[in-house]
């Protein structure tokens, strides 16, 4: 514990951002972070405390007061290896976490916790910038292959676990560039795609191929795979989107919000229009925008249609508008249930809340989304009489979630077992699936869920497909 008293001495005090008027001119991140001095400050806030309840509050379990200290007594380069112990690419984590962490942190019983997130960010970012990031590369090759399925931050974290013990490994991708995900779902203005190249760059030298455009199941069978790879990983991530099952579902205007985000992801990468839209430009320029879905996604819409130039913004959420502060004698140390507002949100958008949505109103195109108030009584939805509305829309986005992975190519040639919710079944023993040398991981085995839980379930399933292969493993877990 590097300062006893720091947290009574030193508030909380977290990165800020550019304006809302500067930031939507562009797409590119607008975080202002802390100097030196203000990050040994918030450092010291740490309690060092006898239970650290953001190390379960971390799915990948950093440790948080190891490195808090070591950044408070300006380690810095202590501080990075303690934090690549836990966490292949915190570079990511650091920016687009929700940090449940924080939730967890001893000092948000009192609204006041450390901000990891911004430090965890800092010690890797000061990382890259001197140089201290190298690639890690094996004494020795083992002789065995390894075939990762999907280059999100599943796969990324398994490929760069497994070749760094040795083995031969080819991350497939279907999309043209690695990254999954974090490519081409999270918008720019969170997360720059240098950053995902960089690691690139470090694990090709770790002796990782990525082979881009190769869809497994369609372009590469997966007999191939088993014929040429003495393991499989399976780490495609959950990419059935929930749909909008309404009459006017099928008209242009409404679309899901993952094709939406990822053309303007391609834009922003210098893709020309065709490339970028295969299916049509998608764009929300002088447009009345309704995104139906009230999590993450839906907030990444607001804010690429804010910066596209959208007329309005409006988000609906179907559940109830959560309480502005949580009962922490209730929640705490779990995540809470809270009203959460978004940098994008802050930049113009109206949210409603308890709203169902009826009928996309419209003939050639859309023209408006009728709806109706509804309000939960005993676990169980019911429409408020009276109470129907109708939005003006020429856009409508939907950013409700996904079902699971997609079922054709890979899962039916693999013919692995599904579990009830239409995920591969596999446990977060082994990883292992029903079929023999198949792994999975990430969104593909687990469902939707957060970048650092993915980084957790690759790091996992690459110690048991290394245990698998040579019978040992020194890989962490």
């Amino acid at each position: 514990m590097g300062k006893a008293t720091g947290f009574l001495e030193v508030d909380r005090k977290d990165r800020t951002y550019d304006s809302p008027a500067e930031r939507l001119k562009h797409y590119r991140e607008f975080v202002i972070p802390h100097d030196a001095a203000g990050l040994q400050g918030q450092a010291s806030r740490c309690m060092n405390c006898g239970i650290p309840y953001c190390h379960n509050g971390c799915p990948v379990n950093n440790q948080i007061p190891d490195w808090n200290h070591l950044v408070y007594e300006n380690d810095w380069r202590e501080a990075l290896d303690n934090l690549h112990s836990t966490n292949n690419f915190p570079e990511f984590t650091g920016r687009i976490c929700p940090a449940p962490c924080e939730a967890a942190c001893t000092l948000n019983i009192v609204d006041q916790p450390v901000t990891i997130k911004s430090i965890e960010c800092a010690i890797v970012d000061k990382g890259w910038k001197e140089g201290w990031i190298e690639p890690q590369v094996p004494a020795k090759k083992t002789g065995k292959s390894v075939a990762v399925v999907g280059s999100g931050p599943a796969g990324l974290a398994c490929a760069q676990q497994l070749a760094r013990a040795g083995h031969s490994v080819t991350v497939f991708e279907k999309s043209d560039r690695v990254g999954g995900l974090l490519r081409y779902g999270i918008p720019d203005f969170k997360l720059e795609k240098h950053v995902i190249n960089r690691r690139m760059v470090q694990m090709e030298a770790e002796g990782v191929q990525f082979r881009t455009s190769v869809e497994v199941g369609v372009t590469v069978s997966v007999a191939s795979l088993k014929e040429n790879f003495d393991a499989i990983v399976m780490a495609g991530g959950a990419e059935d989107p929930r749909p909008l099952d309404i009459p006017g579902f099928e008209l242009p205007g409404v679309r899901f919000a993952m094709e939406f985000l990822t053309q303007q992801n391609k834009r922003n990468a210098g893709d020309d229009e065709i490339r970028a839209a295969p299916r049509g430009s998608l764009l929300a320029t002088g447009k009345h925008v309704v995104v139906i879905g009230g999590g993450d996604t839906g907030s990444d819409c607001v804010g690429t249609s804010n910066r596209q130039g959208a007329l309005s913004v409006t988000q609906l959420e179907i559940m109830p508008r959560p309480p502005e502060k949580e009962e922490k004698a209730l929640s705490w140390p779990n995540w809470p249930l809270k009203l959460r507002t978004s940098s994008s949100h802050e930049e113009g958008c109206e949210r409603e809340f308890a709203v169902l949505t009826k009928r996309a109103v419209g003939e050639n195109d859309v023209t408006g989304l009728e709806c109706v108030r509804v309000e939960w009584v005993n676990g169980k939805m019911q429409e408020v009489p009276g109470s129907e509305f109708t939005l003006k829309a020429d856009l409508i986005l939907l950013a409700m979630g996904f079902l699971g992975p997609r079922k054709q190519g890979l899962l039916e040639q693999a013919g692995v077992e599904l579990d009830p919710r239409g995920n591969v079944k596999g446990n977060v023993v082994d990883y292992k699936t029903s079929v023999e040398n198949v792994f999975a991981c990430g969104d593909m085995r687990r469902g939707q869920s957060l970048v650092v839980w993915a980084i957790r379930e690759g790091r996992q399933c690459a110690r048991s497909v290394d245990e698998a292969l040579m019978g040992v493993s020194e890989l962490p877990r």
